[in-house]
């Protein structure tokens, strides 16, 4: 029979929220160093690799119903830091900046065609595994979420009197006086 791992969370809560902030930062509050870089590099290295094969124009946030492609930003918003600059882009009028984030104009405008075909033209399948990476960097990042906020599966969380980072109780002074 396996010995039981017993796991220091520390604060689940605010590992859950750091995880969410940016990618490991939860697991290594936790002090849990390895899993902590390894999560923020592969998460972070899929996220960037994606946004980077198209062009960064994989993110962004629109709400509009004629929007081609208006739900994959719900998975990319788990990403934390990185992807949610796009919400406010999403919200400014004007936009901030004229590339970043921004979301595609609709077809109709006055330059022809529409963003998002434009975007498909300039980086044909580059655009579509971009789309796909960054997501599935969102969706990998619940996952480290929950594992930041409820340990490893079969471990059981540390009781706070074993917890390193308590003070031990103030010794009791010893009855009959001094020597």
């Amino acid at each position: 029979m396996e010995a039981e791992q017993i796991v220091d969370l520390r604060n689940p809560l605010l590992a859950a929220a750091l995880a969410l902030l940016w990618p490991g930062l939860g697991h290594l509050y936790q002090r849990r160093t390895g899993k902590g870089l390894l999560l923020m590099v592969c998460i972070l290295g899929t996220y960037f690799y994606g946004w980077t094969l198209a062009g960064g124009k994989v993110t962004y946030a629109a709400w509009n119903p004629r929007s081609i492609r208006q739900y994959g930003y719900l998975c990319q918003f788990w990403v934390g830091l990185p992807a949610w600059p796009a919400l406010i882009q999403a919200t400014s009028r004007p936009p901030l900046g004229e590339n970043f984030m921004n979301p595609p104009r609709a077809p109709g405008h006055d330059e022809g065609d529409s963003d998002l075909s434009v975007w498909y033209r300039k980086y044909s399948g580059h655009y579509e595994l971009g789309s796909v990476l960054t997501m599935i960097a969102g969706l990998l990042n619940v996952l480290a979420i929950f594992d930041a906020a409820a340990g490893p599966i079969g471990a059981s969380a540390a009781p706070e009197s074993a917890r390193d980072d308590k003070k031990p109780p103030p010794e009791k002074p010893s009855e009959g006086g001094a020597s």
